[in-house]
């Protein structure tokens, strides 16, 4: 089972992700064709061996076509809708779009469909993401079920943007990274490291963040940005191995925060599981409790990894009326998992598999698109969805 790597700690950028993907193997004649089927004129990738602060790496020089257009995110998903693409290629670009677009609307305080893209929605941006995607599938990344990715650097200081000057790490990559649960580390340098687009890409890669996991490695990739600072080398890594020996399952140190309520107005717990779900909990829920003197609680309880502790305690105190909380180890034992695409009634349905070893396990279908394949066919939705899981399990699968 292939296994990625990200080393995002002197930062990301597309192009700087793009770059390390070509380097470690992926087809530059599939990433190029690819591109040529966005229809949106001549985009060019050509990488190149550079040095960055005395270390051999690649930069993949993207050239686009002159391009003055504010696009939106519907404009974009035309784009890569019509496009020439693998599906799965497509999809993958289509949901680091989606990403971008939710956290820009959330920094400007907009509705999504008002979101004009700036940086992002330029041709270069476009053919970024679409050539990972592309490398990525080339690879056979997409399918992985483990791909993780370092703590992130963001950098400091200002950068100048079309809504003028912004501080570093610039609003969107704090939106993107806060809403992932994404770890950042700290970095001496007084530059921008993660751009928007860089992390919208690690954002939808990452099945978990932290250390290399254990694996053989069978290549490794760097990818050079523009820069060449002297204090530090501007590069991004790869490292694409196979499982060394992996467990069944993946194993993963959380804490559980507990608290017992029993004075909160009972209309108000799914706005809190909400709020600790936006603030990183990996899980949280309300089981039911006979406090003192018969009065009927609540007790809640999150699981969170260590890295978002303090964000959800602090949701605890501000959105219930406890006064303090519970805070134990716990390990998580989970199944590895892919997502695939099968077709039912002409119409694509995203499936979820839970994988014990090689071994399909469990099988979740996403309800609404069932739903709406079932009601293209004129089928009952439960033949539709049995289907779809036969499908999802099928040879060749």
């Amino acid at each position: 089972m292939k296994t990625l790597w990200i080393d995002a700690g002197n930062g990301a950028a597309g192009d700087m992700l793009l770059a390390a993907l070509l380097d470690a193997g992926a087809d530059l004649s599939a990433v190029r064709s690819g591109l040529d089927g966005l229809g949106v004129g001549p985009l060019e990738v050509e990488p190149a061996q550079v040095r960055r602060h005395g270390l051999r790496a690649v930069h993949a020089d993207v050239r686009v076509p002159p391009d003055d257009v504010t696009r939106d995110l519907a404009d974009v998903t035309a784009i890569l809708t019509s496009a020439t693409l693998p599906e799965a290629a497509r999809s993958f670009a289509l949901a680091v779009f989606e990403r971008l677009a939710r956290a820009e609307a959330r920094v400007h305080g907009v509705d999504v469909a008002q979101i004009h893209f700036h940086e992002v929605g330029a041709l270069d941006a476009i053919a970024d993401v679409t050539g990972c995607a592309l490398a990525l599938h080339d690879l056979g990344l997409l399918e992985a079920a483990t791909r993780v990715v370092s703590p992130v650097a963001a950098g400091s200081g200002v950068v100048r943007a079309a809504h003028g000057p912004l501080p570093v790490p610039v609003p969107a990559v704090l939106e993107l990274l806060t809403e992932a649960g994404a770890p950042m580390r700290s970095h001496t340098a007084a530059m921008e490291l993660c751009t928007p687009t860089g992390a919208a890409l690690l954002a939808t890669l990452a099945t978990a963040w932290g250390p290399m996991p254990d694996c053989v490695p069978a290549s490794v990739g760097t990818g050079a940005g523009t820069a060449d600072p002297p204090g530090h080398p501007n590069v991004l890594r790869v490292v694409i191995g196979t499982a060394a020996e992996a467990a069944d399952w993946m194993s993963a140190e959380l804490h559980r925060v507990d608290s017992t309520i029993d004075d909160l107005d009972p209309r108000v717990w799914p706005e809190v599981l909400e709020e600790l779900r936006s603030a990183g909990a990996a899980d949280a829920w309300c089981s039911p409790a006979l406090m003192r003197k018969g009065r009927p609680g609540q007790v809640l309880s999150v699981l969170v990894e260590p890295a978002r502790l303090d964000a959800v305690c602090r949701v605890v105190f501000e959105q219930t009326t406890t006064l303090g909380v519970r805070v134990s180890s716990v390990e998580r034992r989970s199944l590895r998992r892919d997502r695939i695409e099968v077709t039912s009634g002409g119409v694509t349905v995203g499936v979820k598999r839970g994988l014990l070893g090689d071994r399909v396990v469990t099988v979740q279908p996403e309800y609404d698109e069932v739903r709406a394949a079932a009601l293209a066919a004129g089928r009952p939705v439960h033949e539709t969805l049995a289907e779809v899981r036969a499908l999802a399990v099928s040879p060749g699968r």
